[in-house]
C-alpha cells in the first residue's frame, strides 16, 4: 500500500530535520519490511506490483511517495527509510558529491527515454527564434535534455561537458532560445507553456496530457547509466532483505506489464536495463 499523506509529511519533516544536521537515530530495521521511497509515475506504480507480490511471499513492504527529488535521498541517508527508486547512477553520484550521502545502488530498473515534445509545433525546425524551451532544473537531467537539444541541432555545448552541462555551459544559442527551469515531473505540466520542452513519456503517461510517443525527438534508451536503480545505504546494498526485493522486483511478469501499460505500451520509449546486462 502506498503511504498516506500525513505519514509522508512526518517522514519529509523528518528528512528536512536530518538535512538541518539534527542529529539522527540509527537505523534499526524491522527483520522482514521494508520501507521504499517512490515518486508518483510509472516507477511508484512497478514498485507498488511488486509490494504487493513481495507481501504475499511474507515480505512486508511499505510504498511511501514523495513529490520532488531531493527529499528521497535525504530520507534514505537519515534512516527513515531503506532503499529508494526514482533516480539513476549520475543523479545518485551527484547528490552524493554535492551532499556527501553515504548511498550505494542495489541494483538495476528501468532505464526511460527523454524526449522533446511540442504541443505548438511539428518538426525542430519550426521552433522560432526567441522560443521558450522547458528543461529540468536539476544538474544530470538539465544536462540530459541539453544534450538532446544539441542533438538536433538547437544549440551547441561547450566541448566535454557531457550530461553535466548546465545552461552556462551553452556556447551557441542561434536562434535565441530562453529556457524556463522547473523540476523534471512538472515538465509535463509547462509542455503547453512553451515551444518545445524536455519530457519524460511515465510522467506525460501518469498525467494524461498527451501523447507520449509523439516526441519530435528522443535519446537513445541504450544508454544504460541513466537507468533507474534500487538506492540503499552503503551498509546495505549486500542485505538479503534488500535483494530479495530486488529479485521479486526484476522477475515478476506483473512488475513488466505494469511497465508496459505506464510507458503506453510503446517500447521504444522504455527498457528493462537489468535483462541488457
Amino acid at each position: 500500500m502506498t503511504v498516506p499523506l500525513s505519514r509522508r509529511r512526518l517522514i519529509a519533516a523528518a528528512a528536512a530535520a536530518a538535512s538541518l544536521g539534527v542529529a539522527s537515530r540509527s537505523p534499526a530495521f524491522a527483520a522482514d519490511k521494508l520501507r521504499i521511497g517512490v515518486v508518483p509515475g510509472a516507477y511508484a506504480d512497478s514498485v507498488n506490483v511488486a509490494a504487493k507480490e513481495a507481501r504475499a511471499q511474507g515480505l512486508q513492504v511499505e510504498v511511501i511517495e514523495f513529490t520532488d527529488w531531493t527529499t528521497p535521498n535525504v530520507a534514505l541517508n537519515a534512516g527513515d527509510i531503506d532503499i529508494n527508486y526514482f533516480q539513476h547512477q549520475p543523479f545518485l553520484s551527484n547528490a552524493i558529491k554535492k551532499q556527501g550521502f553515504k548511498l550505494a545502488s542495489a541494483g538495476t530498473g528501468i532505464l526511460a527515454n527523454v524526449g522533446l515534445y511540442s504541443l505548438r509545433h511539428k518538426k525542430v525546425e519550426d521552433v522560432p527564434t526567441g522560443g521558450k524551451v522547458g528543461i529540468a532544473n536539476d544538474p544530470v537531467n538539465q544536462g540530459r535534455g541539453l544534450l538532446l537539444l544539441q542533438k538536433v541541432g538547437l544549440i551547441q555545448l561547450k566541448p566535454g561537458v557531457g550530461y553535466l552541462g548546465t545552461l552556462n555551459d551553452i556556447a551557441e544559442n542561434p536562434k535565441k532560445l530562453t529556457f524556463v527551469e522547473v523540476e523534471g515531473p512538472q515538465l509535463v505540466r509547462i509542455t503547453p507553456d512553451v515551444d518545445i520542452a524536455q519530457g519524460y513519456p511515465h510522467f506525460i503517461v501518469a498525467a494524461k496530457a498527451f501523447d507520449p510517443s509523439s516526441g519530435l525527438a528522443y535519446s537513445g534508451i541504450e544508454d544504460a547509466q541513466f537507468a533507474i536503480q534500487f538506492v540503499v545505504r552503503q551498509d546495505r546494498v549486500n542485505d538479503p532483505l534488500v535483494q530479495r526485493f530486488v529479485r521479486i522486483y526484476q522477475n515478476s511478469q506483473a512488475v513488466k506489464g505494469e511497465t508496459r501499460r505506464a510507458f503506453s505500451n510503446d517500447e521504444r520509449l522504455y527498457t528493462l536495463a537489468w535483462t541488457r546486462s
